[in-house]
């Protein structure tokens, strides 16, 4: 199993994955002590059969179909198996709308991500814009990368993932007098779980059935509530249309 999901929840997925190791008759070996871009070519390769992607991402690899969501606890999310992309800037910054973001520095984190690149690429398209309403695009590599440039004022703003900054707040509770949200867009498809097609069928099944199962068992729902989770929920590739639509959109407009 790999994750290409942001470093700050790495001790969920090694928590996941010893609950599905221990809880099934599939042994399973989480790696995760590489970078994310080497991880990556596992998945495409098919040296690593089950993971955790963007949705985007997902939508760009054949070899992988879906295994479950989750859907977080916060109020926001409804029950849901959806996400938010949160737009930054720093507290001090005057800054109050996304419309007031004309001629900033902004950062994103990679171009797969949806809620750091696709989405803001399909927001300017919907308002009429292309990537010159920005300054100056710098990308990151990663979402907390994006936070430190908010924060030593090397960018302006940013657009981070709704799940990372939650957590990132928890674990950094510094964050939260120390940067503002300005605007959310969403709600999107939530990161998934994926498995390689090559994965005998009952394999599959045995894995989705874990994952959707987890919140009924007490190590299970434990691992969930500590990782701010209701629960796994089964997921099709027509809940990852909208992505689809908005990734059609916004390839209409430059982005560096």
């Amino acid at each position: 199993m790999v994750s290409l999901m942001a470093d700050n929840a790495r001790p969920f997925y090694r928590a996941l994955g010893e609950y599905i190791d221990q809880n099934s008759a599939t042994r399973l070996r989480v790696v995760d002590d590489s970078d994310w871009l080497d991880r990556e070519k596992m998945l495409d390769d098919g040296s690593a059969h089950l993971g955790f992607v963007c949705g985007l991402q997902y939508l760009h690899k054949p070899n992988l179909e879906l295994l479950a969501a989750p859907v977080m606890s916060g109020s926001r999310y409804a029950g849901r198996p959806v996400y938010y992309s949160d737009v930054l800037v720093a507290s001090a910054s005057p800054y109050q709308r996304f419309g007031d973001l004309a001629g900033c520095t902004f950062a994103y984190n990679e171009a797969t991500s949806h809620s750091g690149c696709n989405l803001i690429r399909f927001h300017l398209a919907r308002l009429g814009q292309d990537a010159s309403f920005f300054g100056r695009i710098l990308e990151s590599g990663s979402h907390q990368r994006s936070l430190e440039l908010i924060l030593d004022g090397t960018a302006h703003a940013t657009a981070i993932d709704s799940t990372v900054l939650e957590l990132e707040m928890i674990q950094r509770p510094e964050l939260r007098s120390a940067l503002r949200t300005i605007d959310t867009l969403g709600p999107s498809p939530i990161p998934p779980a994926v498995v390689s097609r090559k994965l005998p069928r009952h394999v599959k099944r045995e894995l989705r059935d874990l994952l959707v199962g987890m919140h009924d068992t007490d190590p299970g729902k434990a691992i969930l509530n500590q990782w701010m989770m209701l629960r796994f929920a089964r997921v099709s590739d027509r809940d990852y249309e909208p992505i689809r639509g908005m990734e059609e959109k916004a390839l209409q407009i430059s982005f560096p």
